[in-house]
């Protein structure tokens, strides 16, 4: 029964591998002539929303906003659960207002293609060693400082084999918060999992569809800073965790 549901799923990624190279290799001349500069960048990352709706239409994936709160004044820091890598190319299109930045792991600097976007595009994050971790956070304060929002998953990663289940949030991204005085919006991908799972799982679900989003409320610095950061990371796990406990009650045990 797994081989005959997961054998149209394996064909998808395929295809979604095919779109995702076919896109890149278009658009890579233009965003990477736009990755010099401050100003350029930010004008590369509208050529990601271009590209994100793109392959959103080829992909035939859309977006239904369950919830979608106000957006405070830029920078802000964005928080979000992370079970699909579909997580990563949606939020282009989802929050498309205000550039922002992720700061993920530097293991995706290991694919080459993926490279080039990366890391003159984002912020890697070199989990085993404290001082490139710490010159990450470093340098993500001075991106905020000049107007970029910084998108962080918090569970530091895709939990294996655990969706939709979150994993224990990590604190960077609170004491980041804290230290910027910057507003949070939390954001739960509901679905994403369902649409399109780890490549590594060949006969694991994948198929076109719903991406369902929730964009809460923002938490305000002043919210924040009443918070200690282990307070302040409960609260956003709550938060971004509470829709996925109403679709899947069996997750409060």
């Amino acid at each position: 029964m797994k081989v005959f549901v997961g054998v149209p799923g394996f064909i998808w990624k395929l295809y979604i591998a095919v779109i995702f190279i076919a896109t890149a290799l278009i658009l890579y001349p233009i965003i990477r002539l736009q990755l010099g500069t401050d100003k350029g960048r930010k004008r590369a990352f509208k050529v990601f929303v271009f590209w994100s709706w793109w392959f959103r239409v080829l992909c035939l994936y859309w977006v239904k906003k369950v919830k979608n709160s106000p957006l405070p004044e830029a920078p802000y820091i964005i928080l979000a659960n992370h079970a699909s890598y579909l997580d990563i190319f949606l939020m282009y299109s989802v929050l498309p207002q205000n550039p922002f930045l992720f700061l993920g792991k530097s293991e995706l600097l290991k694919y080459p293609l993926i490279k080039s976007y990366f890391k003159r595009m984002n912020i890697p994050v070199f989990r085993g060693d404290r001082v490139k971790a710490a010159r990450s956070l470093i340098r993500a304060s001075q991106e905020a400082k000049n107007g970029w929002s910084i998108m962080i998953f918090p569970e530091g990663g895709i939990p294996d084999g655990q969706a939709p289940k979150m994993i224990r949030f990590k604190d960077g991204a609170f004491r980041l918060a804290k230290s910027l005085e910057l507003p949070i919006v939390p954001i739960t991908f509901l679905n994403n999992y369902k649409l399109f799972s780890d490549p590594s799982e060949f006969l694991g679900s994948a198929r076109p569809g719903i991406s369902r989003v929730y964009i809460h409320e923002t938490i305000t610095p002043e919210e924040i800073e009443k918070m200690e950061v282990k307070e302040l990371r409960q609260h956003c796990f709550d938060i971004i965790n509470g829709p996925i406990l109403e679709e899947h009650p069996h997750l409060k045990q």
